[in-house]
């Protein structure tokens, strides 16, 4: 292949490649774009990490969110967070899962409705269901989200939590919101009704981690390997 790539490498041909699934050419391109000092955005990085992901390779794709998490340990944008708990339910690898939920819970990010899902199906699953309502008490379904369809965001009625089927889960788990990647990304992913507010204050306050199983030490030992 030599030292180039023998095709456009624009972030509207990354698109055209993960429509059509094809994620060995974005693990290449984007890896050569940033080797050479290019489209290092949290657009490119995510497209990598994904890609590398639907591609099976779980360890590289662990190593880019490690590397990337550490680097952004305050600004690191939700979206990221739901891809590694979406890889670590649909791999059945629980604990890593809990452990990327406990860190959303520390540093104060609300997890979105797909990741509530998929926690509190484990939880379920494992029976553990003293942890299940303490989530679903803690984080109620919003009335209303936004989502992106055909380039325009738009505010549409959310189904409730009970009611959300795997199939849902793994399409909803695998959208991304555009404006995740965006400065001001968490007040703009967090926007929702007077109503879902006023729900939100009556919630008995939990301590962070309080719902999760896994403990800070676990987390500081993963990291630092």
């Amino acid at each position: 292949m030599g030292t180039g790539v023998p095709f456009d490498y624009s972030e509207e041909s990354i698109e055209n490649f993960e429509n059509e699934k094809e994620w060995k050419r974005i693990i290449q391109v984007t890896k050569w774009m940033l080797s050479k000092g290019q489209g290092r955005t949290m657009g490119s990085y995510f497209a990598l990490l994904n890609a590398l992901a639907e591609d099976g390779r779980l360890e590289e794709a662990e190593e880019l969110w490690l590397k990337l998490f550490s680097q952004n340990l305050e600004s690191m944008p939700r979206i990221f967070f739901q891809k590694m708990i979406a890889i670590y339910y649909h791999k059945e690898m629980n604990e890593k899962m809990f452990e990327i939920f406990a860190d959303m819970e520390e540093l104060g990010i609300r997890p979105t409705v797909p990741v509530v899902t998929m926690v509190g199906n484990v939880f379920q699953k494992l029976g553990m269901l003293d942890k299940y309502q303490k989530l679903k008490k803690k984080y109620p379904p919003p009335k209303w989200e936004y989502r992106y369809i055909k380039g325009k965001r738009v505010k549409i009625r959310t189904k409730d939590l009970d009611k959300s089927q795997d199939h849902d889960v793994e399409s909803k788990s695998e959208e991304v919101d555009e404006s995740e990647f965006d400065e001001n990304s968490q007040d703009q992913a967090d926007e929702v009704d007077e109503d879902y507010v006023e729900q939100i204050t009556d919630v008995e306050e939990c301590e962070p981690g309080e719902i999760s199983i896994v403990s800070s030490e676990t987390r500081e030992s993963s990291m630092s390997t």
